[in-house]
């Protein structure tokens, strides 16, 4: 691959996660402090997600891989999302606030299948190539957070009151649109599948796949992908209203550390398959999520802060161990016919059926420990995930048979 084409893919990478992870975390405290929102509201707006999740192998599959290169629907998705993005930026009320999130986040969703397209298509190592530039993602999700707590300050304790949050949707629609432009210039990445090709509903939505659910791991497996998403959505809900009424300042650089664990524990992820094995590995994920909400329980912002970070440390343990390790294990089940199809239903287990369940379920106990003074019984709110991820490990501890998966890493 050509040092100008790793240039472009790397900075589309750096683009594409630095406007996710401009606004995504904070929206609870923006929702909360300048929306009024309630639990159940902000639940509405995170669940945006997982129906954006839904709905984009609909976009992928009848738009993008058959009628128009993927980098020019790329392009366009962004520039869309920056005038959504605008709009956000402007809106004083919830219900005015939700057609624009959910509108953006169905334009937003499909891009993260389009950039891994126009990267593949470049690359004859992918298994070499693509971390080195899927890492440039993970960088721009940290950078965007450090804009907003060190550069701007938009999520000091004092500037929050003053909704100065909303600036954070317009440097998103800037950077939406600096990404939508610069999509055109990517190198060309036609469409995968004939136009007159027959359209069907199973390939598009990786339903063939369904058949790798009569191995009874692997169902075990499966249910255990949506179970484990519940908990998960109670962090991305809830991680940056809880550090802000722990009234701890610079909020989003402390939650970008999730983000920088997760590169560091990448690189042991090998280590931890090759020694302990996949069952072992996946435990471990399992394991360190109960722990990270058993933190935040218990820790404060005073002499027990270090219990918050730490469970934010944790990060990179729960999602990596889990869910790579789980791709990989999709992976070899699935085989050569449904690697594409397996790896779609598992995504749509997770990021839609799983946090759409999650984000709800948050939601509805966030209201319940909801404090006559505004404030919320985080303590109380906590437990709910810890005992749930718990749950859900036990499950797969029982039934999940280990099996022998070749790491090559």
């Amino acid at each position: 691959m050509k040092t100008k084409i790793q240039f472009q893919l790397s900075l589309m990478m750096f683009l594409e996660f630095f406007i996710w992870g401009g606004w995504f975390l904070t929206l609870s405290s923006f929702l909360g402090n300048n929306l009024n929102a309630s639990g159940a509201e902000t639940a509405m707006a995170y669940s945006t997600q997982s129906w954006g999740a839904i709905i984009a192998p609909f976009i992928i599959g009848l738009i993008a891989d058959r009628y128009f290169n993927a980098e020019k629907i790329l392009g366009v998705l962004h520039l869309v999302g920056a005038i959504l993005m605008y709009q956000m930026s402007q809106i004083t009320d919830f219900n005015a606030f939700y057609p624009y999130v959910l509108g953006y986040m169905i334009a937003y969703m499909p891009t993260l299948a389009l950039v891994n397209s126009v990267s593949f298509n470049q690359m004859n190592n992918p298994t070499k190539q693509f971390p080195m530039v899927r890492v440039f993602g993970t960088i721009g999700w940290i950078l965007a957070g450090w804009v907003i707590s060190l550069v701007f300050k938009w999520d000091s304790i004092e500037n929050i009151g003053q909704g100065m949050l909303s600036n954070t949707f317009f440097m998103v629609a800037i950077a939406s649109a600096i990404m939508g432009v610069f999509s055109f210039t990517l190198p060309k990445t036609p469409p995968s599948i004939n136009k007159n090709e027959k359209v069907r509903i199973t390939d598009i939505l990786g339903l063939d796949a369904l058949k790798l659910l009569k191995d009874k791991n692997f169902f075990i497996f499966f249910i255990s992908s949506i179970l484990i998403c519940i908990p998960l959505a109670f962090y991305y809900q809830n991680i940056s209203l809880f550090l802000t009424e722990m009234k701890i300042e610079n909020s989003t650089s402390w939650a970008s550390l999730g983000q920088i664990s997760e590169v560091l524990f990448m690189l042991l992820l090998p280590f931890f398959f090759k020694k302990y094995g996949l069952k072992k590995t996946i435990l471990f994920g399992m394991l360190a999520w109960g722990i990270r909400y058993l933190l935040f329980a218990f820790g404060d912002a005073g002499d027990l802060f270090f219990m918050l970070v730490l469970g934010i440390l944790l990060h990179g343990i729960c999602y990596d161990f889990f869910f790579v390790s789980g791709q990989i294990y999709t992976d070899s089940k699935a085989g050569e016919k449904f690697k594409s199809a397996a790896q779609g239903l598992i995504t749509l287990a997770t990021y839609g059926i799983g946090m759409l369940i999650g984000f709800w379920v948050a939601g509805q106990i966030s209201d319940k420990y909801l404090l006559s003074e505004g404030t919320h019984s985080w303590q109380d709110i906590w437990m709910f995930p810890t005992v749930f991820a718990f749950g859900v490990m036990l499950l797969f501890a029982i039934f999940f048979k280990d099996e022998k998966i070749e790491y090559k890493s």
